[in-house]
């Protein structure tokens, strides 16, 4: 029998090459494998409202409510906003880096109501002490949510891009300034293996050849955009992208590269910026494009959909809980 240490896991390798950001929540599970970022969502919140670690604030919201004047769905939204700067405080105290939060999925196509939200919840991460560096508003690429972004870039508010599935969404984000992409690589081969198509190779997959051309063009630009590969089925999809600047891995898949050994070659490299000349992406264009593409039309319709689904659940069982406390 051999007594050979193995060597690093993948995981510790690619934290070489990329930053590891946690897609979750999980108070515990950030804790335990302690990535740089993190994300909290509505899906999380309503999580949250049955951990222990969260009872003392799940507890003080509902007896602040009390406070809250107005009908039932306007208290539950104010409740539901502060259980998700509350959750984002705590888990700021976890990781070095930001924590992503979802501006609400009802105010995708609403530009001002947008750039609205976003200034609320900064100001309210404020007041509970995170300053503005350690957040990323969550946004969806839609041309309305892109032009939001831009307003709130100015600001130093930097944004996080989600349901980018499409190479115009992507350079349209770039070009607003937008501090970070999340190109959904899952999602992408979802839509293509539901049709048939399922890549013979790792390097097939449509997914990862989507977020290699876009960290490529980026790079080609030399647009400070960060790419953030997203939305992982497999652990073969992430070590395909080693080296893309950021990657947001669920805990399951974490703890699956910590179990694994073996050299991880660097599949992404920065290269050198050309600055060629491209022309600029128009609302027209955006639409153009978009319409052109099912599977991205459709991801980014039904991803807004379900975030939305998930807002709204979480506003119904605070507002059932305060109902039951009354």
């Amino acid at each position: 029998m051999s007594d050979a240490t193995p060597g690093p896991s993948r995981l510790a390798q690619l934290r070489e090459m990329s930053v590891v950001v946690a897609d979750t929540g999980d108070y515990e599970a950030i804790e335990r494998l302690k990535p740089v970022d993190c994300t909290t969502n509505p899906t999380l919140v309503r999580k949250a409202l049955d951990l222990p670690i969260y009872a003392d604030l799940v507890e003080r919201e509902l007896e602040r409510a009390k406070d809250i004047g107005g009908e039932p769905g306007h208290v539950a939204r104010q409740v539901v906003d502060r259980l998700t700067i509350g959750v984002g405080r705590k888990l700021a105290g976890l990781v070095p880096g930001r924590v992503s939060t979802e501006v609400d999925a009802d105010l995708a196509h609403d530009t001002e109501a947008t750039v609205a939200k976003a200034r609320q919840f900064i100001d309210m991460y404020q007041d509970a002490g995170v300053p503005r560096d350690r957040v990323l508003i969550k946004i969806a690429a839609t041309v309305e949510g892109i032009r939001a972004a831009k307003e709130l870039q100015r600001e130093d508010i930097d944004c996080n891009l989600t349901l980018i599935f499409n190479r115009t969404q992507a350079i349209a984000c770039a070009e607003a300034g937008v501090f970070l992409i999340s190109p959904f690589v899952g999602r992408i081969l979802d839509w293509h293996v539901a049709r048939g198509e399922v890549p013979a190779t790792i390097d097939d997959d449509p997914g990862v050849r989507f977020v290699r051309d876009v960290y490529t063009e980026f790079k080609r630009r030399g647009s400070p955009t960060v790419v953030m590969g997203a939305s992982f089925r497999s652990t073969a999809q992430i070590e395909a992208l080693a080296g893309c600047d950021r990657l947001t891995i669920s805990p399951e898949l974490l703890q699956a590269l910590d179990a694994e050994h073996g050299e991880l070659p660097r599949k992404l490299s920065p290269g050198k910026a050309d600055g060629g000349p491209t022309p600029p992406v128009d609302a027209e264009g955006f639409a153009r494009d978009l319409a052109a593409d099912p599977m991205a039309t459709e991801k980014l319709r039904d991803g807004i959909a379900a975030f939305a689904r998930d807002l709204e659940g979480l506003r119904q069982t605070i507002a059932q809980r305060l109902q039951a406390a009354r």
